[in-house]
């Protein structure tokens, strides 16, 4: 148990630190910045690298949403859930700190808003709390419903991180706007704990929705898909 702990806490650490780095270091870097299809990407290839390196080890969840969403559809014992869950979040939170100290090096740093996810003013393209709430459910719910159909026994071994990592990118590319995405509570929090203020009010949001999502796709999925 603490190998898949240790996994758990090493991938959503390399997640958080790949995914928000890219936003908050290289998103908006002058004249060559990878703007937000290279976020978008950034966030997939942080899936799809620990999924291959530490996914045997934890079954490569990095995200609480998708750990209770295989609880739900009987892919994952729930005596196991609260350990990943905490091991999440810590990888998070660290890996948030190591991107505050490493980005606070710059001379004239200014927090902003540090990759944080939000709605209202605090979304990117200033978008509603219900806009922001259905965007997080719909999109967390068919990111499930990809990993449990690309991790099905009948599909060919060794290629759901590819769908899983593309399918990060996809509802990046189509939410960044909406939310900044989330899809992940482990990933909100690392960053609103730095942020303070609005995140931290907001960060509810980044919690309910992405585990309703997750949720609902576990119990579709055990109506829909097919048994292992």
């Amino acid at each position: 148990m603490f190998k898949r702990l240790s996994a758990e806490f090493l991938g959503t650490f390399w997640l958080v630190f790949g995914g928000c780095g890219s936003a908050v270091l290289a998103a908006a870097f002058p004249e060559v910045g990878i703007g937000l299809l290279g976020v978008s990407f950034a966030f997939g290839l942080t899936v799809l690298t620990m999924a291959y390196a530490v996914g045997g080890i934890s079954g490569g969840h990095f995200n609480p949403a998708v750990s209770v969403g295989l609880t739900v559809a009987g892919k994952f014992p729930a005596q196991k859930l609260v350990g990943y869950v905490i091991s999440q979040v810590l990888g998070a939170i660290a890996a948030a700190a190591v991107l505050y100290l490493i980005a606070s090096g710059k001379a004239d740093f200014q927090l902003g808003g540090f990759a944080a996810n939000g709605y209202g003013e605090h979304s990117p393209g200033g978008y509603s709390l219900t806009a922001a709430l259905v965007t997080e459910v719909v999109m967390t719910f068919f990111f499930l419903f990809i990993i449990l159909g690309a991790t099905h026994g009948r599909v060919p071994a060794g290629f759901a991180p590819i769908a899983i990592g593309l399918s990060l990118t996809l509802i990046h590319l189509v939410s960044i706007p909406v939310t900044n995405t989330s899809v992940n509570p482990a990933r909100s929090t690392g960053q609103a704990l730095f942020v303070s203020d609005w995140a931290l009010a907001q960060l509810w949001l980044f919690w309910v929705a992405p585990i309703v999502g997750a949720a609902i796709a576990g119990i579709v999925w055990k109506i829909v898909g097919d048994d292992d």
